[in-house]
């Protein structure tokens, strides 16, 4: 008479359990720390936009004159928040996300002068920095 099994065993069943726990255990910790990842991410991509703006803005300004269309003049002080809302599609930072170092265009800065601006995300603790390079247009 042959036997057949039909099943796992209890032992082969909890020792897989048992691997699936270790697993768990070790993996888990790389999936809870995503939200410093993200706002890491956001405020890098902020700064690449505001960079990225504000040298398209001064490639329109040098093109049509600072007084022609699509040129956000920035020759004053507070020239991140003037790209900002004069330049970038919406003029809002994301939520969280703050000017905290504007950069000045004011005299001696002429057109072409870079200038760095702060942004810091307060999405976590401790908040986060980041740099992003403003263009004066003079």
């Amino acid at each position: 008479m042959k036997h057949t099994q039909r099943g796992f065993t209890l032992i082969e069943l909890v020792m897989v359990i048992v691997i699936l726990g270790v697993l768990a255990a070790v993996a888990l910790p790389k999936f809870v720390d995503l939200k410093t990842d993200a706002a890491t991410s956001a405020l890098s991509g902020t700064a690449g936009a505001i960079s990225s703006a504000a040298a398209i803005n001064y490639a329109t300004c040098a093109a049509r004159g600072v007084a022609g269309t699509g040129c956000t003049r920035l020759n004053a002080a507070n020239a991140g928040a003037a790209l900002v809302t004069g330049a970038m599609t919406g003029g809002v930072l994301p939520t969280g996300i703050t000017i905290t170092t504007d950069g000045t265009c004011a005299s001696p800065a002429v057109a072409g002068d870079p200038v760095a601006i702060t942004l810091t995300s307060t999405a976590v603790t401790p908040s986060l920095t980041a740099t992003a390079t403003v263009i004066c247009t003079g």
